[in-house]
Formats: structure tokens, sequence, C-alpha cells
């Protein structure tokens, strides 16, 4: 159980992984902290369902949920998918994402934004029905986008 909450627990920062170029496989840096209100892990279904107030806190970036639920593999406790939802703020250097929903896809590579997405970065924003970050391909995809460039470097 201890080791399926230590795998989770770093898993659960591979999320925000979306804001920096990734090698084949996201790197968390320094240690990982998770914290919640209550923490349920189901053996059976292969989840661990955080709840209320869920921070993850690494030294670069934090992630900000309502509820972060994790799907793991029953042999090797890997992460399948991270569904973080309600009041979801992912803080990074000058980033800061926000949304009502959030979902990381390890098979895929990706994570997308739905429910109100917002990107925004210095006097920059970046808004959308939904927003899908490919991670080994530090690409982005908005859909129905709108790009407002407050700080376009005219000095």
């Amino acid at each position: 159980m201890l080791k399926r909450f230590f795998i989770i627990s770093i898993a659960v920062l591979v999320l925000p992984a979306f804001t920096a170029l990734a090698a084949p496989k996201p790197q968390v840096k320094g240690p990982i902290t998770v914290t919640s209100e209550t923490l349920t892990a189901d053996n059976r279904a292969h989840t661990a369902l955080f709840e209320k107030n869920v921070v993850a806190r690494t030294p670069d970036m934090t992630l900000y949920a309502d509820n972060m639920l994790v799907f793991y593999t029953e042999k090797g406790g890997d992460v399948t998918k991270i569904e973080a939802t309600g009041n979801v703020r992912l803080y990074k250097d000058s980033r800061v994402i926000t949304s009502q929903k959030a979902t990381y896809f390890a098979g895929e590579g990706k994570v997308v934004f739905t429910g109100e997405p917002r990107a925004v970065d210095g006097k920059n924003v970046v808004t959308g029905s939904t927003m899908t970050y490919f991670i080994d391909q530090d690409r982005s995809y908005v859909e129905n986008s709108k790009v407002i460039l407050n700080d376009h470097g005219a000095r």
C-alpha cells in the first residue's frame, strides 16, 4: 500500500509536465508532497482518490484541485490516467493554467483541460473550449481559441 501511495504521489505531478519540453518520460524535479483532506485507495479498482483541497507540490510547480482520481495498473502500480476536477490550477514559473477538469492520459502522453480552460503567462492569455497538450511533442491544440497578446515584446 505504501509503495502504491508513493507511486501515485509521484504520478500526480506528471500532469503539469505540459509546461516544459519533455523527454520520452516526463520527470519531476525534487521531492513531491501531496496533501488532501482524505485519500481513498481502492486496490480492486486500481484507483486512488485524493479529496478536498488537494495540493501537489514540487520545488518548481504546484497543482491544486478539489479532487484527483488516479488510475494505476495492477502489476507495478504504473499510473495510466489522472483526473483532476474542480478548481484546477497549475502554477509553474510565470504560467498559470486554470480549468474545471484536467485529464492526463499516460499512454498517449497528453493532458486535456476542459471546463473553461485558461492559460496565462504574464499578460498574455489563451482560452478555448478544450486545451490539449501533447507532452512528448511540446505541442498544444486549442479548440475555439481566443488569444490575447498584451506582452509581445514591444518596448
